[in-house]
């Protein structure tokens, strides 16, 4: 039997609808593929029965004709996504056990069109983290080791499940959350294809919310065309939530043409910071010269206020997180630790319930909001954050879309930065102005560190052209031609 595990999407749909392999027969395979892939702890929950029932249901409405995209594909679903009677937890000890009764728009949506859930993949706690190692279920491992290294390496964060699941093998594809960086970031380091949609393109209805004018849900994938299929089903207009922006979701597969002929593409200057290292400003470089012979205009810009986005980015997604994490105190669901009063019961649920990282975020947060403060952080963050919009407004009328690198470095291996918050938080310089400024961007794999470990790039383009992003992101995919591969090192093949 041929492996289905290596498919690509694209090449699952095309395969369900020949007849060649059953819906069954695929998620069978990546069922037994996440058995064997325990040790990257990928999932939190796996759901073998209900993806088989999904596979037999997607085989028949296939036999019926009545299939799209999605119908039939195993996908993994990140923790934050409320499934219906499934533990949703975003991996934090302060929701464990928690079961909803209702379903996430987006996730519905996906089953909707048939896709198959094979489970809920672990992630940085309430999305917050670099590097999926603070989980309360333990650290994610990357797929893929340096040359010659036995040493384990982070998958990227928080998204870090289930950029694993799909280098690893175990899904197809699989959903991701982006607010700072989340799933560019993490596709960088394990050479797969994030796409971060347009602020308002796919619903935050039934997402566990880090930070709400910044989440955004898109899918984690093995190319751009599959991210094209995945992201038509997932996005949709959303009466349930009020960020949701009433817009036709275009059929994203059409626009990979693989002519960006006469496309402007804008360099931005500020992106070359300090220390930086050489073989990211050589890929760079590499795919300006790609985009060139392509057919492409390549335009130096200025987006003058990027200097000021990380810092900008960790005012205003603590003080949001502080807001939201308010709700969990042990009263309506999940952890509830007991005390000596209502206020003792508050204290000792949210001491145990939160990580050390969500407690520096919820403390980080709470100061900036709290009064003597707000005006000097908050309300000054917000103000700069409106520049950086307005930088971006001012380069598209110059260019279409912007290349820059994705990352500032390859991933690096577990335990590095866990002490050293700043050196963490770095990792977003790249990604955070485009979350800031609600732009849709997707990371590309471009190529191989020196230790062999992938590395992305980025185009960021304007707000609700997707399909822009993703016809400049489908061209610099071929001009790579990206092939590598993790050496299986995991489970019964290792």
């Amino acid at each position: 039997m041929s492996d289905f595990t290596k498919l690509t999407l694209a090449a699952a749909r095309d395969g369900l609808a020949k007849g060649d392999f059953t819906s069954r027969e695929l998620t069978e395979q990546h069922l037994s593929a996440m058995e064997a892939g325990k040790e990257l702890n990928s999932y939190i929950v796996e759901t073998p029965d209900l993806a088989l029932d999904m596979a037999d249901k997607a085989d028949e409405r296939i036999k019926a004709g009545n299939a799209t995209g999605m119908t039939g594909i195993p996908i993994a679903m990140k923790d934050l996504f409320c499934t219906k009677g499934v533990h949703s937890c975003s991996a934090s000890h302060i929701l464990n056990g928690f079961k909803p009764e209702y379903e996430s728009t987006v996730s519905g949506n996906l089953w909707q069109d048939g896709a198959v859930m094979l489970g809920k993949t672990n992630m940085d706690e309430f999305a917050m983290g670099s590097s999926n190692e603070t989980s309360y279920y333990g650290p994610v491992k990357n797929p893929w080791r340096a040359e010659g290294e036995t040493k384990d390496y982070v998958p990227g964060g928080s998204s870090g499940g289930s950029v694993a699941a799909v280098a690893g093998h175990m899904a197809i594809a699989a959903t991701g959350t982006d607010t700072g960086g989340s799933i560019r970031q993490p596709a960088a380091f394990t050479g797969l294809v994030g796409l971060k949609p347009t602020y308002g393109r796919c619903s935050r209805w039934g997402m566990i919310a880090f930070a709400s004018s910044l989440d955004q849900a898109g899918p984690i994938t093995k190319t751009v065309q599959d991210a094209a299929i995945m992201m038509e089903s997932m996005a949709s207009y959303d009466i349930k939530d009020s960020t949701s922006v009433e817009r036709t979701v275009p059929n994203y597969e059409h626009a990979l043409t693989g002519d960006i002929r006469g496309m402007k593409i804008g360099i931005p200057k500020e992106y070359r910071m300090d220390g930086m290292g050489e073989e990211i400003e050589k890929l760079w470089q590499q795919g300006i010269a790609w985009m060139k012979a392509a057919g492409a205009e390549i335009v130096d810009i200025s987006l003058p206020h990027t200097k000021y986005a990380l810092p900008t980015y960790y005012i205003v997604a603590p003080a949001e997180a502080s807001s939201n994490l308010a709700r969990y105190d042990g009263v309506k669901y999940g952890l509830r630790v007991d005390g000596d009063s209502l206020d003792g019961m508050y204290k000792n649920t949210r001491a145990e319930g939160f990580g050390p990282e969500v407690q520096r975020r919820i403390m980080i947060g709470t100061y900036v909001l709290s009064a003597g403060y707000y005006d000097a952080y908050y309300l000054k963050a917000q103000k700069i954050r409106t520049l950086i919009v307005q930088d971006f407004v001012k380069a598209y009328e110059k260019v279409d879309v912007i290349l820059t690198p994705t990352a500032p470095s390859a991933a690096f291996p577990l335990g590095e930065k866990m002490d050293d918050p700043i050196a963490m938080y770095l990792n977003d310089v790249f990604t955070v102005p485009a979350s800031l400024a609600g732009l849709p961007a997707i990371s590309v794999p471009a190529g191989l560190s020196k230790e062999a470990m992938p590395l992305g790039l980025q185009i960021i383009g304007q707000a609700f052209d997707e399909e822009t992003v993703l016809r400049a992101g489908h061209v610099l995919e071929h001009a790579a031609g990206f092939t590598a591969k993790p050496k299986i090192w995991w489970g019964e093949n290792s």
